[in-house]
């Protein structure tokens, strides 16, 4: 459901459409109609808040529109956040990062995408079970000192896969501007390999929100949304990839390592609708 480019919407409801062009690349957001269907009327409901320090929306170059959300990672060079990995292409460069974003207010700045870690198996092949980011952003200069994001705003720990029935709050912004993030708290379940949950409307743009569990070691991310059908084909059921040792592996390389350039991602695999 939440593809940012090229992507097919499609569900019970009817949809709106709205279509963005980013260097040559289409971004389609699709969503639902006020009519609710009677099954996301049967799962819990996402409801606004005042946004998380560490969680905000993903702008492409250029645009005023935000298409995805990410969330701050802790590491030792305090650069890192963590996404969808169908949320972007390329090297990444141009696009920002808004933390803490709430009706169109930056208030912890704007911070600049400088490369892009992934998967092997997603580099080669978009296998949605690698459907993961890490994304690393500039420094800046605050007060005379320069200062890195998590710095700033501060991280949670990145961490494998929740388990069946654990309990996630998922921070997360719909596409568009000026708006506020929304929330929900929910249990996690398993399609397949693919952790999911239901709670609506988590409808385009939400691709990238982190599943933030709390542990005995703190707050964790454990999975973002994107994975099976890039987040799913409806805005009452989401899904992530598994987080595996895979994946604190690639956040662990993003240190030292050179960025990848990403490619674009595939079809979602989505029904169209009517």
């Amino acid at each position: 459901m939440r593809r940012v480019n090229g992507r097919r919407c499609g569900g019970m409801a009817s949809w709106a459409v709205v279509t963005i062009v980013l260097a040559g690349t289409v971004l389609t957001a699709c969503g639902s109609s006020p009519v609710a269907s009677e099954e996301s009327a049967r799962v819990p409901q996402a409801h606004q808040f005042s946004g998380l320090r560490s969680v905000g929306p993903l702008f492409p170059p250029g645009i005023s529109v935000h298409t995805c959300t990410a969330s701050v990672i802790a590491s030792r060079t305090g650069d890192l956040l963590i996404t969808a990995a169908h949320c972007v292409f390329g090297t990444g460069v141009g696009w920002r990062f808004a933390p803490g974003y709430r009706d169109g207010v930056e208030p912890y700045g704007s911070w600049n995408v400088v490369g892009l870690y992934g998967s092997p198996a997603w580099l080669k092949s978009t296998l949605a079970a690698s459907d993961y980011a890490i994304v690393k952003v500039a420094s800046r200069k605050l007060r005379g000192q320069e200062q890195t994001l998590q710095d700033v705003v501060g991280a949670n720990r990145l961490a494998t896969a929740p388990a069946r029935g654990a309990i996630v709050t998922v921070p997360a912004y719909a596409m568009g501007s000026h708006d506020d993030p929304v929330t929900c708290t929910v249990r996690v379940s398993y399609q397949g390999v693919f952790p999911s949950f239901s709670c609506n409307p988590y409808e385009d743009g939400t691709s990238g929100a982190p599943w933030l569990e709390r542990t005995r070691r703190g707050i964790a991310v454990v999975g973002v949304i994107g994975g099976l059908h890039q987040g799913g084909c409806y805005p009452w059921t989401s899904y992530s990839a598994a987080f595996d040792s895979t994946t604190l592996e690639t956040a662990a390389k993003a240190a030292g390592s050179a960025p990848a350039r990403f490619p674009l991602a595939s079809s979602d695999g989505c029904s169209v609708g009517p």
